[in-house]
């Protein structure tokens, strides 16, 4: 066990724009979000109000909080302020302490200090010691029900609030689909420690800095920049939550090594073999407590704890095995993959596609190391992954020949982000015959990949998205247009998924279909006239076209 100190709470962490935004365009960031919000509920609370008193900073206010935020925080509405209180449930009267006054956005942050009164949605014992002071899990108190049923309300509000696009232009949002674990499914933990005191200076000097105590290792304390000791996460996986007890005795004795800080990794890696293999029994009988063993009908899963970087980690969704950099990105929850790929199979062909789907062929844009590619790849004739990044594509390419695919009708390309469509034969992947997944960060798409794919045309579009903010704009493009181009899409359905369970993050998985315009239908207008309702159309659809405003 790390040795213990005293803990001080550390300096407060509010993020700073670099650059004063000059845009409408969202960022899809936890401050915009929040805004959003904000402004919402003071519209609709304000008109009763009387005059405006505002919070002051360092003082504890009692507040009823009247719903939850699309960033997991609890609102109240009083004096004619929003109050941001974290792990808040709708129902409650809570203390907090109000540390920062933004008066001009007309809301203020406060620090959760304890309930004075539990709302009825308050049922749950949390299942971290840590929670209301970690800053990962927002709703452990929370029964899992309330938390599908509130993020399908965010990926509601993302779509009101980022997209643009009239109410009658986006379809019901689905049901969110559950994660099948809720807690012990991450699987990549990053844990981390700060440098010693007065290391920087000490480097200067050409000292070598020294330790007076092993610091706390772990994650942030919540709205600060101050490193809180976490000496189990439960949402991890076992074999994780093992990694996590391990790496800390080691730092623990060998502290003297690190001159810096450190971020510690915590990847899980499975390898399965046959129930019959005594080989196997015996590295269990060897490893003890480092091993995990899984039943998965013939066959054993050996899950165990990676900590180096460069190692190859892997995977398996169904039957596919997926090897990755153990430090590159790759999903967190495995359990939620296989739903997340049926649901893609049943809707990626259409709602009446049947056997005769024109659908002949899939494109994978940001592939990474092929997650999608190689799981949909067997209902598609041709199937071409492209990123730009060439360690993805090597590795999406060994993860091709893995899975025993053949290579005439499943490939990886690397592409230029600013060319990605023409990284590959079009003549050979006819936009009427083509599907095409889009995976990309959560910063989204940017307007020049919309120009690209919209360029491209293809029948249909699965986008699948870690922020359904940044989806909810780029959808917003392609359905209602983009500058001067008109929108050439219609949203067929959305639907989040419950990726991390006891967190606010949800991801939003969306299907577009192109919208073919009966140009014959349509009155023809003189040579160089456009008529006035044309006209109309584009200026009420058109999103901003300055590139550097769409991320």
């Amino acid at each position: 066990m790390a040795q213990k100190r005293a803990f001080n709470e550390g300096k407060r962490h509010f993020k700073k724009n670099k650059k004063q935004k000059t845009t409408t365009v969202s960022d899809g960031s936890n401050e915009d979000v929040l805004l959003a919000d904000v402004r919402r509920l003071l519209k609709t609370t304000n008109s009763s109000e009387g005059q405006k008193v505002e919070p002051q900073e360092q003082t504890e206010i009692d507040v009823n909080i009247s719903e939850l935020s699309s960033t997991g925080d609890g609102l109240a509405h009083k004096d004619g302020s929003v109050i941001v209180v974290p792990f808040a449930v709708p129902g409650d009267t809570v203390t907090a302490k109000v540390y920062k006054n933004n008066s001009d956005q007309g809301y203020a942050l406060a620090d959760f200090v304890k309930v004075v009164q539990a709302g009825e949605h308050r049922t749950e014992k949390p299942g971290c010691g840590y929670f209301t002071k970690c800053s990962g899990c927002q709703f452990q108190h929370l029964p899992y029900a309330y938390q599908l049923a509130h993020k399908r309300t965010v990926v509601e509000r993302a779509y009101q609030n980022f997209s643009k696009l009239p109410a009658s232009a986006v379809p019901s949002v689905r049901d969110t689909c559950g994660s099948p674990l809720i807690y012990g499914y991450r699987t990549k933990l990053t844990p981390h420690f700060d440098g010693p005191p007065g290391g920087r200076q000490s480097r200067r000097k050409g000292e070598k800095p020294t330790w007076d105590e092993v610091p706390p290792i772990g994650f942030m304390l919540k709205g600060t920049r101050k490193t809180l000791d976490i000496e189990d996460c439960p949402i991890g996986t076992d074999a994780v939550r093992r990694g996590n007890k391990r790496e800390r005795k080691r730092v623990a004795e060998n502290i003297d090594q690190y001159q810096r800080g450190a971020t510690l990794l915590l990847r899980e890696n499975t390898e399965r073999v046959k129930k019959d293999d005594t080989q196997a029994e015996k590295k269990d009988t060897e490893n003890g407590d480092d091993v995990v063993v899984e039943d998965r009908g013939d066959f054993l899963h050996r899950k165990t704890c990676i900590t180096d970087q460069r190692a190859i980690s892997t995977e398996y969704i169904d039957d596919y095995r997926l090897d990755n950099p153990a430090g590159a990105f790759f999903q967190n929850n495995n359990s939620i993959l296989p739903l997340v790929t049926q649901y893609i199979r049943e809707n990626i062909l259409g709602p009446d596609a049947g056997s005769e789907s024109p659908i002949k062929n899939m494109i994978d844009a940001y592939c990474g190391s092929g997650f999608f590619t190689i799981t949909l790849s067997s209902m598609f004739k041709q199937s071409v992954g492209i990123d730009i990044s060439h360690q993805s594509i090597d590795f999406a390419s060994k993860n091709a020949s893995l899975n025993n695919l053949p290579k005439d009708s499943v490939r990886f390309i690397a592409g230029d982000a600013n060319a990605l469509f023409d990284a590959f034969d079009r003549s050979k992947f006819p936009a009427d015959e083509t599907a095409v997944v889009i995976d990309p960060p959560r910063k989204g798409c940017d307007e020049g990949f919309i120009s690209q794919l919209m360029d491209y045309g293809p029948k249909r579009l699965c986008y699948v998205s870690c922020n359904v903010h940044t989806q909810a704009r780029d959808v917003g493009w392609l359905v209602g247009g983009l500058g001067e181009r008109q929108g050439m899409y219609e949203i067929e359905s959305i639907r989040g998924f419950d990726f991390f369970p006891q967190t606010s993050h949800v991801e939003g998985v969306a299907f577009l279909k192109r919208v073919d315009k009966d140009v014959s239908a349509e009155p023809a207008s003189k040579e160089g006239e456009v008529t006035a309702a044309s006209n109309e159309d584009q200026s009420e659809s058109a999103a901003p076209t300055a590139k550097e405003n769409a991320t």
